[in-house]
């Protein structure tokens, strides 16, 4: 990690409200599978005597925490008034049921694993779709050899040098900040910290240490590309992750005392609206209409040369915003290659040869995105992005769009579910 990191806004003291008997059991739940799965938990901020007491026990068999997921689910219509509430546990407990049962031996199958761990299911996209992206990338970047050694090429001239980067974020931490708090508010004293570190597999990742604090890390070992950065830091900071996390600490776990969201899981339905309002979300804090001066404005903070007079500089900067559409159109690519790989069980050499050929991926590409698709962890965590952003792009569109962002708001202030969400779109 580097020396230096920026400080954004200033946190205030934590204290955490004690949970009834089904929050409490239902971290209790969550810390001991973390335990056997590392990773599930992705972030922890409620009661410190609950994950001292998991650290220090005796670790409980599968079977029993499998039987702990099914007796709390049991428990719900007696002990949970709220039906809000309710229903966001059910289908969080469902995944966690589904988790303990397959290290107790009774794994499902993946489909259904899957639909279980997001309370929805992935959707195989039509082929011609990527293949209309990858045209769209060969018509933007013209000249000889594969599209991927010209989009190489073509990223190559966009990175933005590790020197300018904490100059860079200082800024577009500020203006997403700005635009996100003046339509979405934010808790009183939330904090977020950006550092610049190495050696990670991710491009860039937020951690949630509770007490309405957040860190925010690029990894520098990847080369940090002008055109993705808008979208990562809205996604990771504001309105993304890090405003998400402080409003559901500030209401849902402070004011409402529903401890069960003091700990964050991979692999559980919330992932899927987290990670689609992060995906939606840079729509509202960098409006189509505003990105292209944004952007402007990013290549000149960086330094990066693009173009000698005002109009060369507009038809690179339009070029630049037009690939990155493209590029985000072929990201479900991946949905198609898990399924292929998982479901229709075809060869992972099969699937990395696809991925190349019909998404436009680098060798180098293909490969990295096959190793997550097949990661233990990671190999149903591959939907969350495109499927929820999808879903609630649906949801968003029902009503008009100066209504959007109040919409928008209650995925940062309630409990939502996917289920929930997708019957509000069945309805209409």
């Amino acid at each position: 990690m580097t020396a230096r990191t920026t400080e954004i806004a200033v946190g205030g003291d934590r204290q955490v409200p004690s949970p009834d008997p089904i929050a409490r059991d239902y971290l209790l739940l969550s810390l001991r599978l973390d335990q056997r799965i590392p990773g599930l938990v992705d972030g922890y901020f409620g009661p410190a005597a609950l994950k001292a007491q998991v650290e220090i026990e005796q670790l409980p068999a599968p079977a029993r925490l499998a039987a702990d997921a099914t007796g709390l689910l049991g428990r719900l219509d007696t002990e949970v008034d709220d039906p809000v509430r309710r229903d966001w546990l059910r289908v969080q407990l469902v995944a966690l049921e589904a988790h303990a049962r397959t290290l107790a031996g009774d794994p499902l199958p993946y489909l259904e694993h899957v639909g279980r761990c997001f309370d929805a299911l992935p959707v195989r996209r039509d082929e011609a779709v990527f293949r209309a992206a990858a045209d769209e990338l060969d018509a933007l970047l013209p000249g000889p050899g594969s599209l991927a050694d010209r989009l190489a090429a073509w990223d190559g001239g966009t990175i933005v040098p590790v020197e300018r980067l904490h100059d860079v974020l200082d800024w577009l931490i500020g203006l997403v900040r700005e635009r996100s708090v003046a339509t979405f508010g934010a808790p009183l004293g939330d904090a977020l910290q950006v550092s610049l570190v190495t050696g990670q597999p991710w491009s860039g990742y937020n951690w949630y240490d509770g007490g309405l604090r957040s860190r925010f890390d690029i990894n520098t070992d990847l080369p940090v590309r002008a055109g993705d950065l808008i979208g990562l830091v809205a996604h990771e900071t504001y309105p993304g992750h890090h405003l998400e996390h402080v409003w559901h600490e500030a209401l849902r776990v402070n004011e409402r005392a529903e401890l069960e969201a003091s700990v964050l899981l991979i692999n559980a339905p919330e992932c899927l609206i987290s990670e689609g309002l992060a995906e939606v979300g840079r729509r509202f804090a960098v409006p189509p209409d505003v990105e292209p001066e944004v952007l402007a404005e990013l290549l000149e903070r960086a330094r990066i040369p693009f173009g000698s007079d005002p109009a060369s500089r507009r038809s690179t900067v339009e070029r630049a915003i037009r690939i990155r559409v493209a590029r985000a159109t072929l990201g479900p690519a991946a949905t198609n290659a898990a399924l292929m790989l998982h479901v229709d069980g075809l060869d992972p050499s099969v699937v990395r040869d696809w991925l190349q050929r019909v998404a436009g991926m680098s060798p180098e590409r293909a490969r990295k995105r096959l190793e997550f698709i097949e990661h233990p962890l990671w190999r149903t965590y591959v939907f969350v992005y495109d499927e929820g952003a999808a879903l609630l792009d649906r949801w968003l569109a029902m009503v008009p769009a100066d209504q959007q962002a109040a919409r928008f708001r209650r995925l940062l202030v309630e409990a939502v579910t996917p289920s929930g969400i997708a019957s509000e779109v069945a309805a209409g």
